[in-house]
């Protein structure tokens, strides 16, 4: 309210259980339906960036997840990158400068870390961090990633910055400080890292 920015939040719940729906109905009735723009999808990621991204009528947009693991008073420090370098996309990575992930434990690490590593070796995307949801995007740019990606769920995040690279649009991107959601529990499983691999393996061999 008292940023001077002209600013909406569109909540889009994509199926994570960590109680999304009725934290968006709160917060529509404290700040209001111009502010708060309330859009229950219950569809993988990209899909549900699809049907927000419909809802959006800035000329920046701000991914991030809703369950406080994503820091926002870093909206801003997203802001001054973008400005800064004029950039298509900001994005926030957990693996440059001093960045980092608090409250995961070690196989949470070694699979995000693994996921990495694999796409930095398969891919030199350019980019540290390829599997993470916080970033800024040209609502023009992000459009057209959206009409050139075909990945749902977790693969999604990283198809969206090697698409980016592919069209030839700058990415900027801001240390972050990861912490772990503190309501509510991660959709990751074994059928999302099957998916994630098949989906590496895809770009590979298209990209």
């Amino acid at each position: 309210r008292f940023s001077g920015i002209d600013f909406e939040i569109i909540i889009i719940d994509d199926g994570s259980p960590d109680g999304t729906q009725e934290v968006a109905q709160q917060l529509e009735k404290i700040y209001g339906s111009d502010k708060i723009v309330r859009q229950l999808f219950l569809f993988p990621s990209g899909t549900a960036y699809i049907h927000g991204m419909k809802y959006a009528t800035g000329n920046f947009i701000v991914i991030m997840d809703a369950d406080l693991s994503h820091h926002v008073r870093l909206h801003f420090i997203y802001c001054g990158k973008q400005k800064e370098g004029n950039f298509d996309i900001v994005s926030g990575t957990r693996y440059k400068g001093n960045g980092g992930v608090y409250g995961w434990d070690l196989k949470r690490k070694l699979i995000s870390r693994g996921a990495n590593f694999l796409t930095q070796v398969l891919l030199r995307p350019g980019a540290s961090d390829l599997t993470g949801s916080f970033r800024l995007y040209r609502k023009e740019v992000l459009q057209k990633l959206m009409e050139k990606c075909v990945s749902k769920g977790y693969v999604f995040q990283m198809e969206m910055i090697v698409r980016a690279r592919q069209l030839g649009f700058t990415v900027g991107e801001v240390p972050i400080s990861f912490v772990d959601r503190v309501y509510g529990e991660s959709k990751l499983g074994g059928n999302e890292i099957v998916s994630f691999l098949k989906g590496l393996l895809t770009l590979f061999a298209t990209t």
